[in-house]
């Protein structure tokens, strides 16, 4: 029966595709499909082609195992999580249909799974649900090769481009969808992240050609030209594992010292970069290279001229004060520039009173 599912979900069926899916010979297949047709299945055979399902005949409701169930449930969670309000409507719907024809059991154990299930982002920057309803659309342009027009902001620039596209893929990486599609108006296959996309129309019009277009070789050549560059970087214990979270792609080699953990990144962008290493403050120390050490200074002048007058506000600390910002390693082994700091305050002290002090002196001494 597991053929005559695959068939009914698909218009036309090769033999090796069968033998493939199911791990099986070619010539099992034949016996497989003669045998279904001797029990009243109605399966057109055309020669060179493959094998299709006569037009109107439908399998009775399949009842789901407790397993393929679960499968879908889990699906339906990275739908909601992954992808934008279009596709979570009618994910939402069609579970609900599904879980409708359930037995109770069934639905009881799904309520279960629902409430011990969820799905997060890596680290604590959850990526935030798309808002947007362009996924949907895109799809029925794929597939019926409709043109898109888009109104779409670049990652660098403010300003909003009306373009006319060819979709030729999608696909999802670094925490977004992308469409992969011919530009009309830059004449190349260009890369649209779909979060930028302001406004979103299928058009009318079809289109025609890219037959020897290649999604998985187009991203194949993409990643093989662009200009990687190496970076060395050490950063202190704590942060270590906020940088395995953020860069688990990327991430080239990491080495222990006696200072920190350095850390060598693969990264096509030094600009971007030195912005996510100035986030880890004093805890990111640039080895490697110069560039980058330079860029990450430039953008730290920029935020210290920000806050140059903001210095002359914060107070000096008082000694309790030091000690309570003091870490507990510090109050237990008393290291040598925290009592040596309170030692220069408390001799400078007596050296300057209080003013009231000074006052009082005064005061007795008439």
């Amino acid at each position: 029966m597991a053929i005559v599912v695959r068939l009914q979900g698909r218009r036309l069926v090769r033999a090796e595709d069968l033998a493939a899916h199911f791990e099986i010979s070619i010539r099992t297949v034949y016996r497989d499909i003669a045998a279904l047709g001797e029990a009243g299945i109605p399966i057109m055979a055309e020669a060179g082609v493959g094998y299709s399902l006569v037009k109107g005949y439908h399998l009775p409701p399949v009842m789901l195992t407790a397993e393929e169930a679960s499968a879908l449930f889990i699906g339906g969670k990275l739908v909601d999580r992954l992808t934008d309000a279009s596709l979570r409507k009618q994910m939402e719907s069609a579970l609900m249909k599904i879980r409708s024809v359930l037995p109770r059991d069934r639905q009881d154990y799904l309520d279960r799974l629902d409430r011990s299930t969820a799905v997060v982002s890596r680290g604590s920057n959850a990526v935030p649900r798309l808002s947007s309803e362009a996924l949907i659309p895109i799809q029925r342009a794929l597939a019926e090769r409709h043109v898109l027009a888009l109104d779409y902001q670049g990652g660098q620039r403010r300003e909003v481009t009306r373009r006319q596209v060819e979709p030729l893929g999608l696909v999802y990486y670094s925490d977004n969808w992308h469409l992969i599609a011919y530009c009309r108006l830059r004449r190349d296959v260009r890369d649209f992240r779909t979060d930028r996309i302001r406004k979103l129309q299928v058009q009318n019009e079809l289109f025609s050609g890219h037959a020897d277009f290649s999604l998985k070789r187009y991203l194949e050549a993409e990643t093989r030209d662009r200009n990687f560059e190496l970076a060395q970087i050490r950063f202190k214990p704590e942060a270590i594992e906020r940088v395995r979270r953020e860069r688990s792609w990327g991430l080239v080699d990491e080495k222990a010292d006696h200072t920190g953990v350095v850390v060598t990144l693969l990264d096509c962008s030094l600009e971007w970069l030195a912005g996510w290493v100035l986030s880890f403050g004093s805890m990111a120390d640039v080895l490697a290279p110069e560039r980058l050490k330079e860029l990450v200074a430039a953008e730290a002048e920029k935020v210290a001229a920000k806050y140059a007058g903001a210095r002359a506000l914060i107070p000096p600390l008082s000694p309790s004060a030091l000690r309570n910002t003091a870490t507990q390693d510090d109050l237990v082994t008393g290291k040598p520039e925290i009592e040596a700091l309170e030692k220069e305050i408390n001799i400078n002290r007596l050296k300057s009173p209080h003013p009231a002090a000074q006052r009082h002196s005064k005061t007795s001494a008439s």
